[in-house]
């Protein structure tokens, strides 16, 4: 084979390839997720920090009516930890407060928030009763909701997001408890996006 026919026959090899490529793309949806052809909405994100504690919102997988709201509560310092979704609103005999999300208007909740972790019992000094805690770190709950028709979701609405959470460390005691902390929601056909309001 002389130079003029390998360059040939590279560039036959290279185009086969391309249109193989082309071939396989084609066949799995011609796109990649996130580009223009796509019909999956992105996921709406927000997050705001209160208390020694940030919170990451998602609003995602939103098909029709419904989607998933989740929300991770990050304590910014080690070793602090947040409290179960089931513990009491005054806490077990005053210490605690529980990790909380609910939403209100044009999104209604469509079941009980998860949690990411399992829940473990810790002893506290002057506290008979064991408290239930998530590990130290991040814990993420996972809402699903869909829209409403009373509160506006089936024609597009505001929702209200409300957060509620304290973080403690065995030993630099807590932080002052958050409680019904808002955001705000947008709701359209197409799915929710979070209003900087």
């Amino acid at each position: 084979m002389n130079v003029a026919q390998y360059i040939r026959a590279s560039r036959t090899a290279r185009v086969s390839a391309a249109v193989l490529c082309t071939a396989a793309l084609a066949a799995c949806g011609g796109h990649r997720a996130g580009d223009a052809g796509d019909a999956r909405p992105s996921a709406a994100t927000t997050s705001f920090t209160e208390q020694g504690v940030t919170v990451t919102l998602t609003v995602s997988e939103w098909h029709g009516s419904t989607g998933t709201l989740s929300a991770v509560f990050a304590p910014e310092r080690k070793g602090f930890h947040l409290y179960s979704t089931d513990l009491p609103a005054d806490g077990v005999e005053g210490v605690g407060r529980p990790t909380a999300i609910s939403v209100s208007g044009a999104v209604k909740a469509d079941g009980r928030p998860a949690a990411s972790a399992d829940v473990r019992s810790i002893t506290v000094p002057g506290v008979e009763a064991p408290v239930p805690v998530y590990p130290d770190g991040p814990v993420t709950l996972t809402l699903p909701v869909r829209a409403d028709g009373d509160g506006g979701g089936d024609r597009g609405g505001e929702a209200t997001v409300l957060l509620g959470y304290a973080s403690c460390s065995a030993q630099d005691g807590c932080t002052i408890p958050v409680s019904g902390h808002p955001v705000h929601l947008n709701v359209t056909a197409d799915g929710a996006t979070f209003s900087p309001r």
